[in-house]
């Protein structure tokens, strides 16, 4: 069996005086593409956040590659090899597409992809290069966003609601780059409110309500739980 990229247990999360999370537990194991699925406001974002340590508060446990982080600063959970494609997309949009490529800072000891493994992945970019990110669709953003984290030489990508509001030739696209990652031998937690995108790209799904995991199971079982997914997911 692969080994544990990410072992989060007893996860607790506050914004304010507002906790959101509630003793979340989930295990991540190298290779997989790993989705959170639930409704709006249950909770699926704010543990990306919480694992990059963008909340609030948080407590519990959260073991990336071995190593405790619920006390650890952003900064040096993503030196460990996370990267983190939040649904704002976050692109310099005064950069040039190759601007946004260069800036990101290398991992220690971290497998950066150089540009044109990246231009091969995302041959939009080439072709937009030089474009200020002001410029670029809506669906070119979201894969100047994958793309510039997969720059740092991060492993273990946290990718948040990546085909929201994208045409659906752009999510097919998308997608494939996810099963590319994977047969790269990245690491993905993806966060989707778009169940048709994710059901055929995930080996594990972990169904979220209030803040809370209700349901884990894998995708030979995904038959045979879509009763409970219409239930808390209207799908």
């Amino acid at each position: 069996m692969a080994r544990e990229v990410l072992k989060i247990a007893n996860l607790e999360a506050w914004y304010g005086e507002s906790h959101i999370l509630h003793g979340v537990e989930l295990t991540v194991r190298e290779g997989e593409v790993v989705t959170l699925l639930g409704r709006n406001g249950a909770g699926r974002t704010t543990t990306l956040r919480a694992i990059m340590g963008l909340v609030g508060a948080r407590s519990g446990s959260v073991l990336i590659d071995g190593t405790e982080t619920v006390r650890l600063a952003p900064h040096r959970i993503a030196r460990i090899g996370v990267g983190y494609c939040p649904e704002e997309r976050g692109i310099f949009s005064s950069l040039s597409t190759e601007e946004n490529l260069l800036l990101p800072p290398r991992l220690n000891g971290g497998q950066a992809m150089q540009l044109d493994e990246i231009y091969g992945i995302f041959p939009q970019l080439r072709e937009r290069a030089a474009s200020p990110g002001t410029r670029l669709s809506g669906g070119e953003q979201q894969m100047l966003a994958v793309a510039r984290i997969l720059r740092t030489g991060a492993r273990l990508l946290l990718l948040d609601e990546i085909s929201e509001g994208l045409a659906p030739v752009i999510v097919q696209k998308l997608g494939d780059l996810i099963r590319t990652l994977r047969a790269k031998g990245f690491t993905v937690v993806l966060v989707e409110q778009n169940f048709r995108f994710a059901a055929p790209l995930a080996d594990r799904f972990y169904v979220m309500e209030s803040g809370r995991i209700v349901k884990q199971f894998e995708r030979p079982e995904l038959d045979s739980q879509m009763g409970l997914l219409r239930e808390y997911l209207g799908v």
